[in-house]
């Protein structure tokens, strides 16, 4: 069924003047697999799942999408936003987002529901050098805070094998993805207990040393005068 819909695609493609066809299959094992266009100084074109991954401000990371076929990521951000709503009941105060997310459809969820969107304003800058400042300022901070997911992303490709995915099947492949996100966030529940622990330990021994200092004899010192 593979090579024949590979056939077809291929007398399409040398009949027509077009180069593109749409689900084109490119691996005979993994048909599923895509071509998509990244535009990046390394390489044009990535095969592979494309995700969508968010990162809440304790540190934890979310898997929102996961596709074969290429999508453009800023239409994820009212349904990662919903997704937020539902884990913690209310949105997140602030979404620190690329610049594909700060589209108009987005930018009026975000006000709509007390959002604040990072990036700058749309229109003409204000006047105010003060207050160009200050949303400079406020700029450059929500970019430090957004390097945490460019960081996860880099983690988990370092360290955890995503980005050396060997499964064949697209079921299996999204399966690794998915506890390859699981194991991080493991990681990072693992690093907040042992702080917690190590915390305790801290105050435990504070306690019995007062504990110690307190239940000493007092000591007199006698002196002939």
């Amino acid at each position: 069924m593979v090579v024949s819909e590979l056939v077809r695609q291929q007398s399409i493609l040398y009949h027509s003047d077009t180069c593109s066809i749409p689900a084109r299959i490119v691996s005979l094992h993994q048909a599923h697999i895509r071509p998509i266009v990244r535009g990046k100084a390394r390489c044009n074109v990535e095969f592979g799942a494309k995700i969508s991954l968010s990162v809440t401000g304790d540190g934890f990371a979310f898997l929102d999408r996961l596709s074969f076929d290429p999508y453009n990521e800023g239409e994820d951000l009212k349904a990662q936003a919903q997704a937020y709503r539902r884990r913690y009941g209310c949105y997140p105060e602030v979404i620190c987002a690329d610049q594909i997310y700060r589209t108009r459809s987005n930018r009026a969820f975000c006000q709509r529901h007390g959002i604040r969107l990072s990036g700058p304003r749309l229109g003409r800058p204000k006047n105010d050098p003060e207050l160009v400042a200050a949303e400079k300022r406020q700029f450059v901070d929500d970019q430090r805070q957004r390097n945490a997911i460019e960081g996860k992303i880099g983690q988990g490709k370092r360290r955890y094998g995503l980005g050396l995915i060997r499964e064949k099947m697209s079921a299996t492949q999204g399966s690794s993805i998915a506890m390859n996100v699981l194991v991080m966030n493991l990681q990072k529940l693992l690093e907040l207990l042992c702080l917690f622990f190590v915390l305790c330990w801290q105050l435990l021994v504070s306690a019995a040393r007062a504990l110690s200092s307190n239940s000493r004899e007092p000591s007199y010192q006698l002196s002939e005068a």
